[in-house]
């Protein structure tokens, strides 16, 4: 049987591991993106997105490991599950947005309508992500 599912604790331990490895992605793309918004700190967009790059990577190495083996827990109903696919879909839309567009303007420092319409796209793909992730028990 799967680790996973051998005790009451694994599935949990692994999904907060998951969560929290979110938190940091998300949340430290979204501190560029709000930058770029013209929310939130005083730092530029390229000087937030080099400082928090390592964590963003690290948070996704986290994301998607503890995600491969939350999948291999119960692969045909997460394969069945609208909310499960459509949040991969968006996960990976968001990862390629994040490493070319999204980058390119925040290293140059974007402004303006190209700035805030980034910031906005990268911020509707990642809350695209956790929708997905959250409607997966409803579906």
């Amino acid at each position: 049987s799967y680790p996973l599912n051998n005790n009451e604790w694994s599935f949990p331990v692994v999904e907060c591991i998951h969560i929290i490895g979110f938190a940091f992605s998300i949340g430290t793309v979204a501190l560029v993106d709000l930058r770029m918004l013209g929310l939130g700190m005083q730092a530029t967009s390229s000087k937030l997105l080099k400082n928090t790059a390592p964590w963003t990577l690290w948070g996704l190495v986290g994301v998607i490991t503890t995600g491969f083996l939350i999948f291999f827990s119960d692969p045909a109903m997460y394969l069945h599950n609208q909310s499960f696919r459509f949040k991969i879909t968006a996960l990976l839309l968001a990862i390629l947005f994040n490493y070319t567009i999204h980058r390119k303007a925040a290293l140059s420092d974007a402004s303006g309508a190209w700035g805030k319409l980034v910031g906005v796209v990268s911020l509707a793909l990642w809350l695209s992500v956790v929708a997905g992730g959250l409607f997966i028990a409803f579906v």
